[in-house]
């Protein structure tokens, strides 16, 4: 039987690795051939879209502050005044990797059907926590895990599938 632990804590174990990997090879990437890390922080695919920064932030908020918000029974918007580098960012994906390696199975199952408020400013939108984790955060999630892939692969760094997909949960 899959659990709402399997499909939120699982993959967000296996995706906040994969893009700790991914940034770590577009550091080596840009000290290897002189690129400053400020650029890629900085860049994005299309004038229209968010920046490098706001990817890394997107994803640490949909996996970690989901959680938290699950518990809370409230989530918000990710703040979009953003000043990391790219070691702060890297520092934050590695943060919400360890926190999320913290929840147990018995206490994320328990969060099943609770309620969870989405607030966007005066407005809200209400879901039960499951329903929340699938049909929002992770979409989300893996939105911004691809962007970030995207924005360093369009840099040169030599990324492959492999790289995004990380640590699968293969059979024993």
């Amino acid at each position: 039987m899959t659990t709402l632990y399997d499909v939120s804590v699982k993959t967000y174990i296996q995706e906040l690795g994969a893009v700790s990997g991914v940034l770590e090879k577009g550091r080596q990437y840009c000290e290897e051939n002189n690129i400053e890390l400020d650029d890629i922080v900085n860049t994005r695919l299309h004038p229209d879209m968010m920046p490098f920064h706001f990817q890394i932030v997107s994803v640490v908020h949909h996996s970690q502050g989901a959680m938290r918000g699950v518990q809370a029974g409230e989530f918000t918007t990710p703040s979009f005044a953003i000043d990391k580098d790219y070691q702060e960012l890297h520092d934050s994906v590695k943060a919400a990797l360890q926190e999320v390696q913290q929840l147990t199975p018995d206490a994320v199952n328990a969060l099943e059907g609770n309620d969870l408020m989405f607030k966007i400013g005066d407005r809200g939108m209400p879901f039960i926590a499951e329903d929340f984790l699938m049909s929002f955060s992770l979409p989300n999630f893996y939105f911004h895990a691809t962007t970030t892939y995207d924005i360093l692969r369009m840099k040169g760094v030599p990324l492959g599938k492999r790289d995004f997909l990380g640590q699968m949960r293969i059979k024993a």
